[in-house]
C-alpha cells in the first residue's frame, strides 16, 4: 500500500526556513555582494542617435515611380548589413581603439566586430504605414566616441546607399540593355525563319488557297475534256483498225480470185488434153493388167508414158503456181489508197491520242501537285501561325524590354545626378550626456534574489532529505496509521548541551568566513567571465 506524502504547515515550513537561515543568509551575501561589487565597478554605457530620412525624387512620379515599402525596406536591411559588415566596422574598431581590453585578453577580431555589432541598432521608422526613415543608435563607454562613431555609421549609410543606388541604376541599364540586345536578336531570328518558312512553302502559302482552288477547277475541266477526247480517239482508232482489217481481207480476195481467174493450169487446153491422154492411158493399163503381166514390156511403156503425162501434168500446175505467185508478189506490193488512207487516219487517232494522254498525264500531275499543295495549306498554316505568334509575343517582350530600357536610362541618370530617392541626416548624432547602462538599482536587486534562490537551494539539499523521512509526532501518526500515546524529547547531558552552541558558533563563524573570502572569488569569475556584461542593456 502507498502512503502519500504529508503535507507541511507554512508554520512548519517557516520553522525550517528559522532552522537553515545562515545556510541561506550567507550565500545570498555572498552572492548579492560579489555581484553588486562588479556592478559598482562596470564601465558607463553612452548611447548617441541619429535620424535619417528617405528624401523623395525630384523627378515627377508618373516618370519615375516611387519605391514601394517592401522595395524601400529590402533596400535599407541590405545597405545595414553592408554598413555593419566587418569589413566597414573593422577600421573603425582600429581607428578609435574600440574594446581593447577585450582584444589585449586575445579576443579575435570576429568576435569583437560581432560585439560591436550587438551595440548597434537601426530602427526602421513610418509615417501613416509607409516606410519613410530610420534611426542608427550606437553604445559605447566613451560619449565622444560614441558620437564619432554614431556620425561615422550615418555617413557610411548614406555612402553605401548614394554607391547602391548609382551601381543599382548602372547595373539595371545594363541588364535591360544586354536583354533589349538579346531580345532583338532573337526577334531578328524568328523574323528569319518566318522568312524561310515562307521561301520554303511559298507554293502552298494560306494566302493562295483561293487561286490553287480555282485552277484545281480549271484542271478538272480539262482533265474531263481530255479523257472524252481520248475515248473517242480510241474509238476511232478501232473503228479504222476494224476497216483497216476488213480493207485487207477484201484486197486479198481481190488478189486471189484475179489470180484465180487469169492463171488457173487446168482450165488451160493443154492440160484438159494431157488429163484426156492421162484417162485414156489409165482405162488402156487397166485392161491390159487384165490380160498381161507386170513385167510386160507393153505395159511398163505404158505405164511410163502415164507417168509422162502425170509429170507433165504436175510441171504444168507448178509453173502455174509460180505464175501466180508472182502475180501475188506483184499485186500486193501495188499500193492501195483506201487501205493508205485508213493507215494514215489511224497513225493520226494514235498520234493525236498519244498527245492526248500526254496532256492527260500533265493534267493529272498538276492537279495531284495542286492537291499537295492544297494538302500541306494546313501545316504550313500552322506553322506560319506558330511562328506568327512568336514573333508577336517576341515583338512584345521587344518592346516592353525597350519601354524599360528606357526608364532605366533615365534611373540611372536621375541616380548620378542624385536626383532620385536618397537619404539624408536629419538629426546628427548627438552627444550622449548620462549613461544609458549598466541599470546597477536593477542588476543589485536582481544578485540578491540569485542570493536568496541559491540560499534556498543550499538549505532545500539538506531538508528535502528530512522531509521524506519520520522526524515528529505528526509524521509517525501520518506514516503509521496509529496514534502517538507518548512521545521522549532527546536527553543530553551538562556537557552535550553546553557543546551544541559552541559548534554552531564555530560553523556560523567558519560560514561567515567562508563567505567573505567567497565575495572576491565570485566577483573575479563574474568579471571573468563576462556574463553581466550580457545584462548591461
Amino acid at each position: 500500500m502507498s502512503l502519500q506524502f504529508r503535507q507541511r504547515t507554512p508554520g512548519e515550513y517557516a520553522r525550517i526556513i528559522w532552522k537553515r537561515k545562515w545556510l541561506i543568509i550567507l550565500p545570498a551575501i555572498a552572492i548579492a555582494s560579489a555581484i553588486t561589487l562588479v556592478v559598482l565597478r562596470l564601465p558607463d554605457i553612452y548611447e548617441s542617435h541619429t535620424l535619417i530620412v528617405v528624401k523623395p525624387s525630384t523627378i515627377p512620379e508618373p516618370l519615375v515611380p516611387t519605391s514601394s515599402e517592401d522595395t524601400l525596406t529590402r533596400e535599407l536591411t541590405s545597405i545595414s548589413q553592408i554598413v555593419t559588415s566587418r569589413s566597414s566596422l573593422q577600421p573603425l574598431v582600429e581607428k578609435y581603439h574600440l574594446y581593447e581590453a577585450e582584444r589585449q585578453h586575445g579576443q579575435p577580431m570576429e568576435s569583437v566586430v560581432e560585439s560591436m555589432q550587438k551595440d548597434i541598432k537601426v530602427e526602421v521608422s513610418s509615417s501613416k504605414e509607409k516606410t519613410n526613415g530610420f534611426s542608427i543608435s550606437y553604445r559605447g563607454r566613451d560619449p565622444r566616441i560614441t558620437q564619432a562613431i554614431t556620425a561615422e555609421l550615418a555617413s557610411k549609410y548614406i555612402d553605401a546607399q548614394t554607391k547602391a543606388s548609382q551601381n543599382a541604376g548602372i547595373s539595371t541599364k545594363q541588364f535591360f540593355d544586354r536583354n533589349v540586345e538579346q531580345a532583338k536578336a532573337e526577334l531578328d531570328e524568328v523574323d528569319q525563319q518566318r522568312l524561310e518558312f515562307m521561301r520554303q512553302n511559298l507554293s502552298h502559302l494560306p494566302d493562295g488557297e483561293p487561286i490553287l482552288g480555282t485552277q484545281l477547277t480549271g484542271l478538272y475541266e480539262q482533265q474531263k475534256s481530255l479523257i472524252t477526247e481520248i475515248g473517242r480517239l480510241h474509238d476511232q482508232q478501232n473503228t479504222l483498225s476494224q476497216r483497216y482489217g476488213d480493207l485487207q481481207k477484201q484486197r486479198q480476195q481481190n488478189i486471189e480470185n484475179i489470180i484465180e481467174e487469169g492463171n488457173n493450169p487446168k482450165r488451160t487446153p493443154e492440160y484438159l488434153q494431157l488429163m484426156q491422154r492421162e484417162d485414156a492411158l489409165e482405162a488402156e493399163i487397166r485392161n491390159m493388167k487384165q490380160t498381161l503381166r507386170e513385167k510386160n514390156p507393153d505395159l511398163i511403156n505404158k505405164q511410163q508414158e502415164l507417168d509422162s503425162v502425170r509429170a507433165r501434168m504436175q510441171q504444168a500446175i507448178d509453173e502455174g503456181k509460180a505464175i501466180a505467185e508472182e502475180k501475188r508478189k506483184r499485186y500486193e506490193s501495188q499500193i492501195d489508197p483506201s487501205i493508205n488512207a485508213v493507215q494514215y487516219e489511224t497513225e493520226y487517232a494514235k498520234s493525236e491520242m498519244a498527245r492526248q494522254q500526254k496532256m492527260l498525264d500533265e493534267t493529272n500531275s498538276q492537279i495531284s501537285s495542286i492537291q499537295q499543295r492544297i494538302n500541306d495549306i494546313p501545316g504550313a498554316k500552322v506553322g506560319l501561325e506558330a511562328l506568327d505568334r512568336e514573333y508577336q509575343t517576341k515583338k512584345a517582350n521587344y518592346d516592353a524590354l525597350q519601354a524599360q530600357q528606357q526608364k532605366a536610362d533615365v534611373i540611372a541618370g536621375m541616380q548620378t545626378n542624385m536626383q532620385g530617392e536618397t537619404i539624408e541626416v536629419v538629426d546628427a548624432a548627438n552627444l550622449p550626456e548620462a549613461p544609458v547602462a549598466p541599470k546597477r538599482p536593477v542588476l543589485i536587486l536582481a544578485g540578491i534574489m540569485l542570493g536568496l534562490f541559491v540560499g534556498i537551494a543550499f538549505a532545500a539539499v539538506f531538508e528535502v532529505p528530512r522531509l521524506l523521512t519520520i522526524q515528529t509526532a505528526s509524521d509517525a501518526e501520518h506514516y503509521t496509521g496509529l496514534p502517538v500515546l507518548v512521545s521522549v524529547p532527546e536527553l543530553l547531558t551538562p556537557e552535550e548541551a553546553s557543546v551544541i552552541p559552541r559548534r554552531r558558533m564555530m560553523l556560523v563563524a567558519a560560514g561567515i568566513v567562508a563567505t567573505i573570502l567567497s565575495i572576491p572569488v565570485i566577483a573575479y569569475g563574474l568579471k571573468f567571465t563576462h556574463i553581466l556584461d550580457r545584462f548591461i542593456s
